[in-house]
């Protein structure tokens, strides 16, 4: 049975590492040779290259290019990839801030109506964000926070901020509350309590939550593509800029700006991976 397993994960494993590997052969590719008819998936280092053969030879063009504008933007694809990782990580630690301390109280404190409240607060993230694309906008005006990076930043945290809710009470809830009221005996706050007993014990759920509302901000493009120019324009929004090149697709850019994209994902991922495999052992992701 182990060796079943094992197998399947294997399998599963380079199917979807696939798309990642192309995608990352492309990058490496001219122009001609990734729209060519016939597939070029082996690198070589001669000069000449047969057009009818599956090699190519590997240059760093697409990745070049990404330090150019492209016809119509106002920055290169870094820019904009420094704007992704601006308002990604600020809005994922607001949203994971504020929603453990509202887990927080959720979990502890005897609040009038409770269930009614977390539904109304889950009820948030059903809507589908186009529907209120509208209104955000109007209210942005007045407020003068269209094209700016804190009006994206609010808004991702706005709407994340109900899933880290959701989360982290399930993940206070599994805490044994025995433990805080050890300490409020011992002469501890409710502040130092949460401080040094709640927050050590939730880090794992806390550290699940960030990947969710680090990955839901990351890959957000209706309001991005909305609610900015130039400015606050985040990577999404830059490829879809692409689609309009008079040339067609340049695919080794989008390559190359995709591997680059992903990476600050997988760096997350991984420095938080210590608490994110305990944490999808219990709480919420448990049940």
């Amino acid at each position: 049975m182990r060796i079943l397993i094992r197998v399947f994960v294997g399998v599963y494993f380079c199917i979807a590492a696939l798309p990642l590997g192309w995608l990352m052969m492309t990058s490496f590719k001219t122009r001609s040779a990734s729209i060519g008819v016939q597939a070029k998936f082996l690198p070589t280092a001669s000069e000449k290259v047969d057009p009818q053969s599956v090699r190519f030879r590997p240059t760093l063009d697409g990745y070049r290019q990404l330090n150019q504008a492209y016809a119509g933007a106002k920055y290169s694809f870094f820019r904009y990839l420094g704007n992704s990782v601006l308002i990604g990580l600020l809005s994922t630690f607001a949203s994971v801030v504020i929603g453990t301390c509202c887990a927080y109280g959720f979990s502890r404190f005897r609040i009038a109506g409770s269930r009614d409240w977390l539904f109304f607060i889950l009820s948030t993230r059903f809507l589908p964000p186009l529907t209120v694309v509208m209104p955000v906008l109007m209210m942005y005006r007045e407020f003068d926070l269209q094209n700016s990076h804190l009006g994206l930043i609010v808004l991702y945290t706005a709407f994340n901020l109900s899933l880290a809710v959701w989360l982290m009470k399930g993940f206070i809830d599994d805490i044994p509350q025995a433990y805080e009221e050890a300490a409020l005996v011992d002469g501890y706050s409710r502040l130092q309590a949460f401080r040094l007993i709640i927050l050590p014990k939730a880090a794992p759920g806390m550290a699940v939550t960030a990947v969710f509302c680090l990955i839901s901000a990351w890959n957000e493009f209706g309001f991005a593509m909305t609610l900015n120019n130039q400015e606050a324009v985040t990577v999404p929004v830059y490829f879809a800029g692409l689609q309009g090149n008079v040339q067609g697709l340049p695919w080794p850019q989008i390559g190359a700006g995709v591997l680059l994209f992903v990476a600050p994902i997988v760096l997350f991922t991984v420095l938080v991976r210590g608490h994110l495999l305990r944490g999808v052992t219990f709480g919420t992701i448990k049940r």
